[in-house]
């Protein structure tokens, strides 16, 4: 085949992928319709337009770099000009759009989702500031947001809560996120409530904090258990929910297996050769303490309600992983990714050794 022929097949390839069909138009719920065009990939255009609160945050960038690959268009709130800068390159030209706002103004929040399609609610906060407690973010915070939604006539929206959430919890950070769910669902009808257990990744604070400070993981004899669940995993699942139809429903994203802070401990140890703690436990009222004196710096460091939250299990609540599409890893295939820079350069490259899931508590069929 000479190469103006190969050339010509090629023209005609492109020619024919940019024409639309019956599968490209979609109605939302309000019935807006949406229609994409154009080549798969970070080049397309999938139509929909989204807006994610909370996007500089842990899962938000990554639910904003799958959601920007799929050639949608991409409303980023910030509140700090550099938070924002790395989310740009995420998408193709004009399809990251930056927007200042403030939590406590509705008429920036209105601005943010005005255009949008689905609105997805990330922002949370697992320790207060002199400037906002757990009930002003993640309760009235996320009852501000579902409001103006309701308002100006958003189709769907997605709340992200906590698989602990519970009105009942000694947290006061599971009773607001539990507050949160309530209120959401009182201000805007059809609401999609997404509670994912612990999220591990490169920028998270469950396999760094392990590695770092094994220590603080020691409370309650390490007995505490735990459900981590892949960052990845829980932000493919929420960019599945665009293309889908409205879920008025809470969907539970726990990980796949109930695990002991022992054997995470355990896990980090092995994987990264490091000799296991030998800091002893200490008693929880003297962690408190501690915790309590943490508060003096200015940056974060432990807060009591982390404290108390180490002295929690995790909801023993049956996955919905089947809803949003995802079948969810366990947390040994991806943990040396993340741990890896914690080992010396002795050991950088030495293949990965995993414990023995002795502490393991039960592994569930998702």
């Amino acid at each position: 085949m000479t190469a103006s022929a190969s050339l010509l097949r090629v023209q005609r390839a492109i020619s024919r992928s940019g024409k639309r069909t019956y599968h490209d138009l979609t109605t939302l719920p309000n019935h807006k319709p949406v229609i994409s065009h154009g080549p798969p990939g970070y080049s397309a255009t999938s139509g929909h337009v989204v807006t994610v609160f909370g996007c500089t945050g842990f899962l938000g960038r990554y639910l904003i770099s799958k959601l920007a690959k799929m050639g949608t268009q991409v409303i980023v709130p910030y509140r700090d000009e550099d938070d924002k800068r790395h989310l740009k390159p995420m998408g193709d030209l004009g399809q990251i759009v930056p927007m200042e706002w403030d939590i406590r103004n509705e008429t920036q929040i209105a601005e943010c989702l005005r255009h949008s399609d689905i609105v997805f609610n990330l922002v949370g906060r697992d320790y207060e500031t002199k400037n906002f407690t757990y009930s002003q973010v993640l309760a009235e915070g996320a009852h501000r947001i579902a409001k103006v939604a309701a308002d100006v006539g958003v189709p769907r929206l997605v709340h992200l809560s906590h698989l602990n959430a519970s009105h009942n919890s000694k947290s006061k950070f599971y009773q607001s996120k539990a507050e949160g769910e309530e209120l959401v669902k009182e201000a805007y009808n059809g609401a999609t409530i997404i509670r994912p257990g612990a999220m591990y990744g490169y920028e998270d604070k469950l396999l760094n904090n392990l590695a770092a400070w094994p220590m603080f993981w020691k409370l309650n004899d390490a007995r505490t258990k735990t459900r981590p669940v892949h960052v990845l995993d829980v932000a493919q699942a929420l960019a599945n929910l665009v293309h889908g139809s409205r879920l008025s429903r809470t969907v539970n994203l726990p990980g796949p297996s109930t695990l002991t802070h022992e054997y995470l401990l355990d896990l980090v140890s092995s994987l990264t050769f490091q000799p296991e703690s030998r800091v002893p436990v200490v008693p929880k009222s003297v962690a408190l303490l501690a915790a309590r004196m943490a508060q003096i710096p200015w940056w974060p460091m432990l807060s009591p309600d982390e404290v108390e939250r180490r002295y929690i299990d995790d909801a023993d609540t049956n996955g919905d992983w089947d809803v949003v599409g995802v079948t969810p890893a366990e947390i040994e295939q991806h943990a040396i990714t993340y741990v890896r820079r914690y080992r010396s350069a002795e050991n950088f490259s030495r293949p990965p050794v995993f414990p023995a899931r002795t502490a393991v508590v039960s592994e569930e069929v998702l």
